[in-house]
């Protein structure tokens, strides 16, 4: 639900810059478009085919783009929240 919500928030504000007359009727289209789009693709990269091989990565995945955060892995065993963090922590270097 996070993630959608991060979609519509940047579709809201294409069309708010339209609606305060920055871009055009045509520019703001094209622009929606092609975010909704590329925003659709990556949806389905992220959730389309969840494996048990491929939950771990997309957990990370929501991680790094800061849809989730420590709170939301509770739910998760500890082996597998050390897993995530010593995975994030490579980032971190």
């Amino acid at each position: 639900m996070n993630e959608f919500a991060n979609g519509l928030n940047e579709f809201s504000k294409i069309l708010k810059d339209w609606e305060e007359r920055i871009s055009d009727n045509r520019e703001t289209y094209h622009t929606l478009y092609k975010s909704i789009r590329e925003f659709d693709k990556y949806i389905a990269r992220m959730y389309d085919n969840i494996t048990g091989s491929r939950y771990l990565l997309i957990i990370i995945a929501q991680f790094r783009n800061g849809v989730i955060e420590d709170s939301d892995l509770e739910g998760l065993s500890e082996e597998t929240r050390e897993k995530i963090k010593r995975v994030l922590s490579f980032d971190n270097k």
